[in-house]
């Protein structure tokens, strides 16, 4: 079989750990980048474990979109070229809330394009952590 590939490419932002597992923060290949799982964690500080940015859905979210952007941007892309977002949260209380947070948050980023796709699930995670965001991005 013969076939064009297109290195697949791992991404690290500055402000992330190594992962904890044999996993990537994004991959790109092509002009398609996936961003991993993420949640709340403030920057990383060389030597220190993760920290959660706090207790409240409100910090946590905003650090979470935060580190969702930076993976974006460590690959080239920004909020306008992502496509679907998916939201995990562990309460379902926490819905209304989580959408007031992310729309104001949306409002701001100067958006060009129509806003992804998303889906919202509820799930475990951790003790501490109350939500989690993913995003898948096409380029170009």
């Amino acid at each position: 079989m013969n076939r064009t590939t297109t290195d697949k490419t791992a991404l690290t932002p500055k402000t992330h750990t190594t992962p904890p597992a044999a996993f990537s923060h994004g991959v790109k290949k092509g002009n398609i980048l996936q961003v991993a799982g993420q949640v709340g964690f403030l920057p990383a500080e060389e030597g220190k474990p993760p920290t959660p940015a706090g207790p409240s859905l409100r910090e946590q979210t905003l650090q979470t979109l935060a580190n969702v952007k930076a993976v974006l941007e460590e690959g080239g892309a920004g909020w306008d070229d992502v496509m679907m977002i998916r939201v995990y949260l562990t309460d379902t209380a926490h819905f209304a809330e989580m959408n007031d947070i992310y729309n104001a948050y949306f409002a701001e980023q100067g958006l060009t394009q129509p806003p992804a796709a998303r889906t919202t699930v509820y799930v475990g995670l951790p003790a501490g952590l109350l939500i989690e965001i993913d995003a898948l991005a096409v380029l170009g």
